[in-house]
């Protein structure tokens, strides 16, 4: 029997052109694996198209869910970042990935995994590193990295497949690379490989308008929080995967979420990309909001450190490490009293606060408000200062006495 290698397939051009060539290079039974993480139409036809291009089978899996759940939300409750702007839509999905693609090697008794990752990007960093910690005596074949791949361009590839009697619908035109997944889609290449270019929104945008073409009008949404977690939007409970596709629909309609930005890939070189995010800038946003009420300062200023660390492994591709079970861990402690309701309205891109309520509120109108009240007592703020700024005075005497003596 031959053995058997898991390809990591999404049904575009790359990967099906990689079914012929491990085949006519390795001598593999291909089976193709499909990690549904909400693609949705960009699924449709791919069992035919695998198996036509010679896979012998083609497993597609529901992880939707799973995404939500143990993925997405712990970026949402850290409030993970990468370079201040990016939402981290592709780095979430690529260690579920990596783990699914590992469980189906692992039934089907596979030796090796191929993806169809550039040699270029985060992905091939992000699938590898996945594949090691869980699966470290397994063969990883990257095509592109491959001296037996000598393919170079979208022509070349459907050239391939033509020799290899596979005519599909694909064409050599120039398009966006696109990643897509419940969470966000991106967007690279054509114009925007040159940061003087503006993007082309008419062209590019999928899951949404720009702020210009949003309506005129707010709109109003509330957002319910337990334990840091969303469960309902405007009073109706809904579990993640559903809070985020009602989000994205309202974010998507007033141009919420769109970020053109120029980011450093982890093999060191820039990229630029415009990432459309409509739901998750708004849970996001509502998160944090709700997090201003609830966590006190010193838990703030620490949580900020850590939500960018976290942000940094996710991007990098170290989910399946010591450092992020305990960040996680961290985060999770943090979340424990994250629990109340955001309101705000959307308008032309903006996500407005309209009210802010949790039982776990820090915030005290006795103690804030201009008005005296019982609880504060404006003279303690004098000895407050005058040990706050000990060190300051003291440093400042010390120079003003060294000065008197050099006169």
């Amino acid at each position: 029997m031959k053995e058997k290698v898991i390809l990591a397939y999404s049904g575009g051009l790359d990967t099906t052109a990689i079914i012929p060539w491990l085949k006519e290079n390795f001598d593999y039974e291909v089976v193709c694996v499909c990690i549904d993480c909400g693609q949705e139409e960009e699924l449709d036809g791919l069992e035919e198209r695998a198996k036509f291009c010679g896979a012998s089978k083609l497993y597609i899996l529901d992880v939707v869910d799973e995404f939500c759940d143990e993925y997405v939300m712990p970026c949402v409750k850290a409030h993970a970042v990468y370079e201040n702007k990016y939402l981290l839509g592709t780095s979430m999905a690529r260690p579920l990935i990596a783990k699914k693609l590992v469980e189906i090697a692992r039934k089907e008794g596979a030796t090796a995994i191929c993806h169809g990752a550039t040699g270029k990007g985060n992905d091939q960093i992000r699938f590898e590193l996945g594949i090691k910690a869980l699966a470290p005596d397994i063969k990883i074949i990257a095509a592109w990295r491959n001296d037996k791949w000598t393919l170079d361009s979208r022509e070349s590839e459907i050239e391939y497949c033509k020799a290899h009697g596979i005519n599909l619908p694909f064409s050599a035109d120039s398009s966006y690379s696109r990643d897509r997944n419940l969470w966000h889609i991106s967007h690279e290449g054509l114009e925007l490989e040159d940061p003087a270019n503006e993007p082309n929104y008419e062209h590019l945008l999928v899951l949404g308008t720009t702020p210009e073409k949003a309506p005129d009008e707010a709109e109003y949404v509330t957002i319910s929080f337990e334990k840091g977690t969303p469960v309902a939007v405007n009073g109706e409970k809904l579990k993640v995967s559903d809070i985020i596709r009602k989000l994205n629909a309202l974010g998507g309609k007033h141009g919420i979420g769109i970020v053109d930005i120029v980011e450093n890939r982890v093999v060191g070189m820039k990229s630029r990309g415009v990432y459309e995010t409509p739901g998750g800038t708004i849970l996001y946003e509502a998160h944090q909001q709700l997090e201003e009420l609830i966590l006190d300062r010193e838990t703030t200023t620490l949580k900020l450190d850590m939500g960018n660390k976290f942000a940094q492994i996710v991007y990098e591709g170290k989910w399946f490490t010591p450092l992020r079970e305990a960040v996680q861990a961290f985060i999770e402690k943090t979340q424990e009293y994250v629990t109340g309701e955001v309101k705000f309205k959307l308008y032309k891109g903006n996500i407005i606060k309209a009210g802010t309520t949790s039982p776990y509120t820090l915030y005290n109108e006795s103690i804030a408000s201009f008005t005296t009240g019982d609880l504060y007592d404006h003279h303690d703020a004098e000895g407050f200062i005058n040990l706050f700024g000990l060190s300051s005075k003291v440093r400042a005497m010390k120079h003003q006495e060294l000065e008197n003596t050099d006169k």
